[in-house]
Protein backbone atom coordinates (compact mmCIF):
# COMPACT_ATOMS: atom_id res chain seq x y z
CA UNK A 1 0.00 0.00 0.00
CA UNK A 2 1.27 3.90 -0.64
CA UNK A 3 1.61 5.90 1.46
CA UNK A 4 -0.10 9.27 0.74
CA UNK A 5 3.20 10.78 1.12
CA UNK A 6 4.93 8.39 -1.03
CA UNK A 7 2.57 9.15 -3.39
CA UNK A 8 3.15 13.14 -3.58
CA UNK A 9 6.17 12.30 -3.88
CA UNK A 10 6.19 9.43 -6.54
CA UNK A 11 3.79 11.76 -8.64
CA UNK A 12 6.69 14.27 -8.35
CA UNK A 13 9.52 12.65 -8.94
CA UNK A 14 9.67 12.27 -12.92
CA UNK A 15 9.41 16.33 -13.29
CA UNK A 16 12.55 15.68 -11.07
CA UNK A 17 14.13 12.79 -12.41
CA UNK A 18 16.10 14.62 -15.15
CA UNK A 19 17.84 16.86 -13.55
CA UNK A 20 19.41 14.57 -11.14
CA UNK A 21 23.21 13.56 -11.72
CA UNK A 22 24.20 10.63 -13.54
CA UNK A 23 21.59 10.42 -15.96
CA UNK A 24 23.87 8.76 -18.58
CA UNK A 25 25.04 5.66 -15.82
CA UNK A 26 22.61 2.92 -16.72
CA UNK A 27 23.53 1.48 -13.68
CA UNK A 28 22.74 4.71 -11.80
CA UNK A 29 19.09 4.96 -13.59
CA UNK A 30 18.12 1.19 -12.00
CA UNK A 31 19.49 2.19 -8.62
CA UNK A 32 17.21 4.85 -8.74
CA UNK A 33 14.43 3.63 -9.92
CA UNK A 34 14.84 0.05 -7.34
CA UNK A 35 15.00 3.03 -5.07
CA UNK A 36 11.96 4.90 -5.89
CA UNK A 37 9.96 1.64 -5.62
CA UNK A 38 10.97 0.47 -2.89
CA UNK A 39 9.84 4.21 -1.53
CA UNK A 40 6.75 4.33 -2.77
CA UNK A 41 5.82 0.93 -1.31
CA UNK A 42 7.31 1.91 1.91
CA UNK A 43 7.15 5.41 2.69
CA UNK A 44 8.87 7.38 5.34
CA UNK A 45 9.85 5.41 8.44
CA UNK A 46 6.61 4.88 10.60
CA UNK A 47 6.74 3.96 14.50
CA UNK A 48 5.76 0.85 13.59
CA UNK A 49 9.12 0.03 12.68
CA UNK A 50 11.05 -1.08 15.74
CA UNK A 51 14.01 0.78 14.92
CA UNK A 52 11.74 3.85 14.70
CA UNK A 53 9.27 3.37 17.56
CA UNK A 54 10.06 6.58 19.46
CA UNK A 55 10.35 9.11 16.50
CA UNK A 56 7.53 10.04 14.61
CA UNK A 57 8.09 11.94 11.18
CA UNK A 58 4.42 12.31 10.13
CA UNK A 59 5.02 15.77 10.90
CA UNK A 60 6.84 15.72 7.60
CA UNK A 61 3.82 15.37 5.44
CA UNK A 62 2.45 18.56 6.10
CA UNK A 63 4.82 20.10 3.49
CA UNK A 64 5.87 19.06 0.24
CA UNK A 65 9.46 19.56 0.00
CA UNK A 66 11.34 20.17 -3.56
CA UNK A 67 14.81 19.84 -4.12
CA UNK A 68 16.41 23.26 -5.73
CA UNK A 69 17.61 23.03 -8.95
CA UNK A 70 19.99 25.76 -8.87
CA UNK A 71 21.85 27.59 -6.44
CA UNK A 72 20.57 31.18 -5.43
CA UNK A 73 23.44 33.20 -4.81
CA UNK A 74 21.51 36.00 -3.30
CA UNK A 75 19.80 34.21 -0.50
CA UNK A 76 23.26 33.05 1.00
CA UNK A 77 24.29 34.52 4.24
CA UNK A 78 28.13 34.91 3.40
CA UNK A 79 28.74 35.45 7.21
CA UNK A 80 26.30 32.48 8.72
CA UNK A 81 28.87 30.87 5.91
CA UNK A 82 32.05 32.35 6.92
CA UNK A 83 31.33 31.53 10.57
CA UNK A 84 30.83 28.08 10.29
CA UNK A 85 33.86 27.59 7.72
CA UNK A 86 36.74 26.28 9.44
CA UNK A 87 40.21 28.62 9.28
CA UNK A 88 42.44 25.83 9.04
CA UNK A 89 40.96 22.73 7.00
CA UNK A 90 39.92 22.58 3.27
CA UNK A 91 36.46 23.20 3.51
CA UNK A 92 33.76 21.94 0.55
CA UNK A 93 30.76 24.17 0.47
CA UNK A 94 27.28 22.76 0.02
CA UNK A 95 23.86 25.19 -1.05
CA UNK A 96 21.03 24.05 -0.88
CA UNK A 97 22.18 20.16 -1.96
CA UNK A 98 24.31 21.62 -4.81
CA UNK A 99 28.11 21.82 -4.47
CA UNK A 100 29.56 25.90 -5.11
CA UNK A 101 32.94 26.35 -6.15
CA UNK A 102 32.49 29.57 -5.57
CA UNK A 103 32.43 29.58 -1.81
CA UNK A 104 35.15 26.05 -1.70
CA UNK A 105 38.11 26.66 -0.45
CA UNK A 106 40.50 23.45 -1.90
CA UNK A 107 43.85 25.09 -2.55
CA UNK A 108 47.05 22.97 -1.85
CA UNK A 109 45.42 19.97 -1.52
CA UNK A 110 48.08 17.06 -2.11
CA UNK A 111 47.73 15.19 -5.72
CA UNK A 112 46.72 11.76 -3.44
CA UNK A 113 43.72 13.21 -2.36
CA UNK A 114 40.49 13.22 -4.71
CA UNK A 115 37.83 15.79 -3.67
CA UNK A 116 35.03 16.27 -6.27
CA UNK A 117 31.41 16.98 -6.09
CA UNK A 118 29.20 13.96 -6.98
CA UNK A 119 27.90 15.41 -10.43
CA UNK A 120 31.93 15.63 -11.41
CA UNK A 121 32.82 12.43 -9.81
CA UNK A 122 29.59 10.21 -11.53
CA UNK A 123 31.06 12.05 -14.85
CA UNK A 124 34.69 11.72 -14.47
CA UNK A 125 35.08 8.54 -12.43
CA UNK A 126 32.07 6.45 -12.96
CA UNK A 127 33.39 2.90 -12.88
CA UNK A 128 34.59 3.77 -9.48
CA UNK A 129 31.33 5.05 -7.90
CA UNK A 130 29.58 2.23 -8.96
CA UNK A 131 31.78 0.08 -7.16
CA UNK A 132 30.72 2.13 -3.69
CA UNK A 133 27.34 3.58 -4.49
CA UNK A 134 24.63 1.81 -2.12
CA UNK A 135 27.49 -0.82 -1.22
CA UNK A 136 27.78 -0.11 2.34
CA UNK A 137 23.80 0.22 2.77
CA UNK A 138 21.25 -1.22 1.55
CA UNK A 139 17.74 0.62 0.22
CA UNK A 140 15.46 -1.74 2.23
CA UNK A 141 16.94 -0.75 5.54
CA UNK A 142 14.43 2.11 5.78
CA UNK A 143 12.32 4.39 4.11
CA UNK A 144 15.10 7.68 4.10
CA UNK A 145 17.36 5.57 2.62
CA UNK A 146 15.74 4.61 -0.48
CA UNK A 147 14.03 8.48 -0.52
CA UNK A 148 17.95 9.79 -0.49
CA UNK A 149 18.92 6.89 -3.01
CA UNK A 150 16.35 7.88 -5.48
CA UNK A 151 16.68 11.93 -5.21
CA UNK A 152 19.89 12.75 -4.58
CA UNK A 153 20.92 15.48 -6.76
CA UNK A 154 24.52 16.03 -5.80
CA UNK A 155 27.17 15.63 -3.11
CA UNK A 156 30.92 14.59 -2.56
CA UNK A 157 33.36 12.14 -3.29
CA UNK A 158 36.62 12.17 -1.66
CA UNK A 159 39.24 9.50 -1.91
CA UNK A 160 42.45 9.46 -0.15
CA UNK A 161 45.49 6.84 -2.34
CA UNK A 162 46.97 4.35 -0.05
CA UNK A 163 49.92 5.85 3.21
CA UNK A 164 48.70 9.66 2.24
CA UNK A 165 48.07 11.47 5.71
CA UNK A 166 46.05 14.77 5.72
CA UNK A 167 47.61 16.93 7.49
CA UNK A 168 44.67 18.85 7.78
CA UNK A 169 40.86 18.04 7.78
CA UNK A 170 38.59 18.23 5.17
CA UNK A 171 35.31 20.02 6.25
CA UNK A 172 31.91 19.98 4.42
CA UNK A 173 29.94 22.55 4.99
CA UNK A 174 25.82 22.08 4.10
CA UNK A 175 23.97 25.68 3.94
CA UNK A 176 20.36 25.26 3.41
CA UNK A 177 18.90 28.86 2.42
CA UNK A 178 15.28 28.16 1.31
CA UNK A 179 12.13 27.48 2.94
CA UNK A 180 10.51 23.89 1.87
CA UNK A 181 13.81 23.10 0.19
CA UNK A 182 15.09 19.20 0.53
CA UNK A 183 18.15 19.15 0.39
CA UNK A 184 19.55 15.19 -0.55
CA UNK A 185 22.59 14.24 -0.94
CA UNK A 186 25.15 11.38 -1.32
CA UNK A 187 28.64 11.07 0.13
CA UNK A 188 31.29 8.80 -0.62
CA UNK A 189 34.32 8.74 1.43
CA UNK A 190 37.30 6.24 0.31
CA UNK A 191 40.71 5.95 2.39
CA UNK A 192 42.54 3.10 1.04
CA UNK A 193 45.31 0.98 2.89
CA UNK A 194 47.19 3.42 5.48
CA UNK A 195 45.75 6.20 4.62
CA UNK A 196 44.62 8.65 7.29
CA UNK A 197 41.98 11.50 7.21
CA UNK A 198 40.07 13.62 9.55
CA UNK A 199 37.00 14.84 7.88
CA UNK A 200 34.18 17.25 9.39
CA UNK A 201 30.60 17.42 8.15
CA UNK A 202 28.95 20.87 9.35
CA UNK A 203 24.38 21.15 8.77
CA UNK A 204 23.36 24.31 8.93
CA UNK A 205 20.78 26.74 7.75
CA UNK A 206 18.63 29.53 7.98
CA UNK A 207 15.40 29.99 9.77
CA UNK A 208 13.15 28.62 7.18
CA UNK A 209 11.29 25.05 7.83
CA UNK A 210 13.33 22.38 5.66
CA UNK A 211 14.31 18.84 5.09
CA UNK A 212 17.72 17.71 5.20
CA UNK A 213 18.37 14.10 3.85
CA UNK A 214 22.32 13.11 3.89
CA UNK A 215 23.48 10.05 3.19
CA UNK A 216 27.20 8.92 4.07
CA UNK A 217 29.27 5.86 2.79
CA UNK A 218 32.72 5.58 4.27
CA UNK A 219 35.09 2.42 2.95
CA UNK A 220 38.06 2.42 5.77
CA UNK A 221 41.04 0.35 3.77
CA UNK A 222 43.41 -1.85 5.98
CA UNK A 223 44.78 -0.63 8.43
CA UNK A 224 43.60 2.99 7.72
CA UNK A 225 42.84 5.55 10.10
CA UNK A 226 39.48 7.96 9.53
CA UNK A 227 38.30 10.20 11.95
CA UNK A 228 34.92 11.86 11.15
CA UNK A 229 33.23 14.25 12.90
CA UNK A 230 29.08 15.44 12.56
CA UNK A 231 27.78 19.44 13.63
CA UNK A 232 24.23 19.42 13.08
CA UNK A 233 23.37 22.56 13.75
CA UNK A 234 20.22 22.76 11.68
CA UNK A 235 17.48 26.13 11.92
CA UNK A 236 14.89 25.23 14.69
CA UNK A 237 11.88 24.65 12.14
CA UNK A 238 14.16 22.17 9.99
CA UNK A 239 13.58 18.36 9.69
CA UNK A 240 16.79 16.35 9.65
CA UNK A 241 17.91 13.00 8.75
CA UNK A 242 21.98 12.19 8.37
CA UNK A 243 22.85 8.28 8.17
CA UNK A 244 26.40 7.48 8.19
CA UNK A 245 27.07 3.34 6.78
CA UNK A 246 31.17 2.48 7.46
CA UNK A 247 32.91 -0.24 6.25
CA UNK A 248 36.17 -1.35 7.60
CA UNK A 249 38.62 -3.46 6.50
CA UNK A 250 41.52 -5.44 8.40
CA UNK A 251 42.58 -3.46 11.34
CA UNK A 252 41.11 -0.32 10.21
CA UNK A 253 40.11 2.29 12.64
CA UNK A 254 37.69 4.75 13.08
CA UNK A 255 35.85 6.88 15.35
CA UNK A 256 32.79 9.00 14.76
CA UNK A 257 32.05 12.39 17.21
CA UNK A 258 28.44 13.56 16.47
CA UNK A 259 26.70 16.91 17.78
CA UNK A 260 23.68 16.59 17.10
CA UNK A 261 21.90 20.57 18.69
CA UNK A 262 19.63 21.57 15.76
CA UNK A 263 16.57 21.08 13.93
CA UNK A 264 12.42 20.65 15.30
CA UNK A 265 13.60 16.74 14.47
CA UNK A 266 16.38 14.90 13.99
CA UNK A 267 17.55 11.19 12.92
CA UNK A 268 20.89 10.25 13.01
CA UNK A 269 22.25 6.85 12.07
CA UNK A 270 25.47 5.38 12.44
CA UNK A 271 26.07 1.96 11.32
CA UNK A 272 29.98 0.05 10.77
CA UNK A 273 30.68 -2.95 9.91
CA UNK A 274 34.04 -4.07 11.35
CA UNK A 275 36.55 -6.64 10.05
CA UNK A 276 39.44 -8.58 11.93
CA UNK A 277 40.81 -6.65 14.62
CA UNK A 278 39.30 -3.65 13.86
CA UNK A 279 38.77 -0.75 15.74
CA UNK A 280 35.79 1.88 16.16
CA UNK A 281 34.58 4.40 18.68
CA UNK A 282 31.42 6.61 18.41
CA UNK A 283 31.07 9.73 20.52
CA UNK A 284 28.17 11.70 20.80
CA UNK A 285 26.54 14.73 22.08
CA UNK A 286 23.25 15.75 21.59
CA UNK A 287 21.20 18.94 23.01
CA UNK A 288 17.26 19.14 23.04
CA UNK A 289 15.36 22.51 24.40
CA UNK A 290 11.93 23.74 23.66
CA UNK A 291 10.39 20.92 21.49
CA UNK A 292 12.88 19.58 19.87
CA UNK A 293 13.45 15.77 18.94
CA UNK A 294 16.52 14.29 18.76
CA UNK A 295 17.19 10.73 17.87
CA UNK A 296 20.32 8.77 17.64
CA UNK A 297 20.88 5.32 16.44
CA UNK A 298 23.65 3.31 16.27
CA UNK A 299 24.70 0.00 15.05
CA UNK A 300 28.15 -1.50 15.05
CA UNK A 301 28.76 -5.46 13.73
CA UNK A 302 31.39 -7.10 14.64
CA UNK A 303 31.99 -9.77 11.96
CA UNK A 304 35.30 -11.21 12.46
CA UNK A 305 37.63 -12.04 15.39
CA UNK A 306 39.50 -9.49 18.16
CA UNK A 307 37.63 -6.34 16.73
CA UNK A 308 36.69 -3.54 19.63
CA UNK A 309 34.25 -0.61 20.00
CA UNK A 310 33.67 1.46 22.23
CA UNK A 311 30.50 4.01 22.52
CA UNK A 312 29.45 6.87 24.44
CA UNK A 313 27.11 9.10 24.02
CA UNK A 314 25.36 12.02 26.36
CA UNK A 315 22.12 14.20 26.18
CA UNK A 316 21.01 17.24 27.71
CA UNK A 317 17.44 17.94 27.49
CA UNK A 318 15.37 20.99 28.60
CA UNK A 319 11.97 22.24 28.32
CA UNK A 320 9.82 19.74 26.44
CA UNK A 321 12.47 18.65 24.13
CA UNK A 322 12.96 14.75 23.72
CA UNK A 323 15.81 12.41 23.37
CA UNK A 324 16.38 9.20 21.80
CA UNK A 325 19.09 7.18 21.96
CA UNK A 326 19.17 3.49 20.29
CA UNK A 327 22.69 1.78 20.58
CA UNK A 328 22.99 -1.79 18.89
CA UNK A 329 26.39 -4.68 19.20
CA UNK A 330 25.91 -7.52 17.02
CA UNK A 331 28.60 -9.52 17.64
CA UNK A 332 28.88 -12.55 14.76
CA UNK A 333 29.33 -16.01 15.62
CA UNK A 334 32.74 -16.20 13.87
CA UNK A 335 34.25 -12.65 16.06
CA UNK A 336 35.89 -14.36 19.17
CA UNK A 337 37.53 -12.14 21.28
CA UNK A 338 35.32 -9.20 20.61
CA UNK A 339 35.48 -6.28 23.24
CA UNK A 340 33.17 -4.39 23.00
CA UNK A 341 31.88 -1.07 25.44
CA UNK A 342 28.31 1.11 25.24
CA UNK A 343 27.26 3.51 27.84
CA UNK A 344 24.61 6.14 27.11
CA UNK A 345 24.25 9.23 29.58
CA UNK A 346 21.40 11.44 29.82
CA UNK A 347 20.23 14.49 32.09
CA UNK A 348 16.91 16.06 32.57
CA UNK A 349 16.82 19.73 33.30
CA UNK A 350 13.31 20.10 33.20
CA UNK A 351 10.05 17.86 34.46
CA UNK A 352 8.78 17.68 31.08
CA UNK A 353 11.96 16.61 29.34
CA UNK A 354 12.10 12.83 27.90
CA UNK A 355 14.79 10.65 27.31
CA UNK A 356 13.98 6.77 25.80
CA UNK A 357 17.12 4.88 25.45
CA UNK A 358 17.28 1.14 24.09
CA UNK A 359 20.66 -0.52 24.56
CA UNK A 360 20.92 -4.03 22.59
CA UNK A 361 23.70 -6.21 22.79
CA UNK A 362 23.21 -9.27 20.19
CA UNK A 363 26.17 -11.86 21.13
CA UNK A 364 26.57 -14.99 18.85
CA UNK A 365 29.79 -15.87 20.04
CA UNK A 366 31.18 -17.22 23.19
CA UNK A 367 34.44 -15.67 24.13
CA UNK A 368 33.63 -11.99 24.27
CA UNK A 369 34.15 -9.26 26.40
CA UNK A 370 30.72 -6.61 25.97
CA UNK A 371 29.22 -4.64 28.61
CA UNK A 372 26.78 -1.62 28.59
CA UNK A 373 25.72 0.92 30.86
CA UNK A 374 22.67 3.09 31.01
CA UNK A 375 21.38 6.31 33.06
CA UNK A 376 18.65 9.05 32.76
CA UNK A 377 18.83 11.31 35.46
CA UNK A 378 18.71 14.92 37.20
CA UNK A 379 21.82 16.48 38.15
CA UNK A 380 22.85 15.00 41.63
CA UNK A 381 21.74 16.79 44.73
CA UNK A 382 24.75 16.18 46.71
CA UNK A 383 27.01 18.00 44.17
CA UNK A 384 24.88 21.25 43.99
CA UNK A 385 25.38 21.08 47.78
CA UNK A 386 29.20 20.55 48.20
CA UNK A 387 28.99 23.88 45.50
CA UNK A 388 26.95 25.81 47.84
CA UNK A 389 29.38 25.02 50.67
CA UNK A 390 31.91 26.78 48.34
CA UNK A 391 29.85 29.77 48.45
CA UNK A 392 28.85 29.37 44.89
CA UNK A 393 25.10 29.87 44.21
CA UNK A 394 22.41 27.24 43.47
CA UNK A 395 21.95 28.56 39.74
CA UNK A 396 25.27 28.70 39.33
CA UNK A 397 26.70 25.03 40.89
CA UNK A 398 23.84 23.57 38.27
CA UNK A 399 25.36 25.70 35.49
CA UNK A 400 28.08 24.53 36.53
CA UNK A 401 27.27 21.01 36.62
CA UNK A 402 25.66 21.60 33.25
CA UNK A 403 28.46 22.31 31.51
CA UNK A 404 30.74 19.52 32.77
CA UNK A 405 28.47 16.68 31.75
CA UNK A 406 28.40 18.15 28.19
CA UNK A 407 31.95 19.42 27.80
CA UNK A 408 33.67 15.73 28.38
CA UNK A 409 32.38 15.27 24.93
CA UNK A 410 33.62 18.88 23.91
CA UNK A 411 36.88 17.98 25.19
CA UNK A 412 37.13 14.88 22.80
CA UNK A 413 37.32 16.87 19.79
CA UNK A 414 41.20 17.37 18.37
CA UNK A 415 40.43 19.94 16.16
CA UNK A 416 41.14 23.84 17.91
CA UNK A 417 38.27 25.56 15.97
CA UNK A 418 36.20 23.14 15.36
CA UNK A 419 36.11 22.63 19.69
CA UNK A 420 36.07 26.18 19.79
CA UNK A 421 32.79 26.31 17.79
CA UNK A 422 30.94 23.13 19.19
CA UNK A 423 31.94 24.79 22.91
CA UNK A 424 30.01 28.22 21.21
CA UNK A 425 26.67 26.40 20.39
CA UNK A 426 26.34 24.19 23.66
CA UNK A 427 26.98 27.50 25.42
CA UNK A 428 23.80 29.46 23.52
CA UNK A 429 21.68 26.48 24.20
CA UNK A 430 22.32 26.44 28.32
CA UNK A 431 22.68 29.48 30.67
CA UNK A 432 25.93 30.79 30.83
CA UNK A 433 25.39 32.93 34.52
CA UNK A 434 28.44 32.01 36.29
CA UNK A 435 30.30 29.92 33.54
CA UNK A 436 33.69 31.30 32.33
CA UNK A 437 34.71 29.79 28.58
CA UNK A 438 37.61 29.64 29.54
CA UNK A 439 37.01 26.99 32.09
CA UNK A 440 35.80 24.39 29.72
Amino acid sequence: MITALASRYTAEYPTIAPVLCGQSLSWLQQLRAEALSQFSAQGFPSPREEEWRYTNVSAIEKKLFSPATSIATSAIDKELLKSYQLKDAWSVVLIDGHFSAEFSVLEGLPEAVSVLSMSDALEKQPETLEKYINQAVNNDKHGFIAFNTAWFGDGLFIHIDAKQVLEKPVQILHLATRADVLTATRTVIVADQMAEASIIETFVGLDNAYLSAAVTEVFVGANADVTLYKLQCESEKAYHFGGTYVQQARDARFTHHNFAFGGLLARCDIHADLDHASECELNGLYLGVKRQHIDNHTRINHLKPHGISRELYKGVLDDRARGVFQGRVIVAEDAQKTDSQMNNRNLLLSNDAEADTKPQLEIYADDVKCGHGVTVGQLDEKSIFYLQSRCVDEETARNMLTFAFANEMVDKIKIKDLHDKVLEQVLVRFPQEGVNKEWL
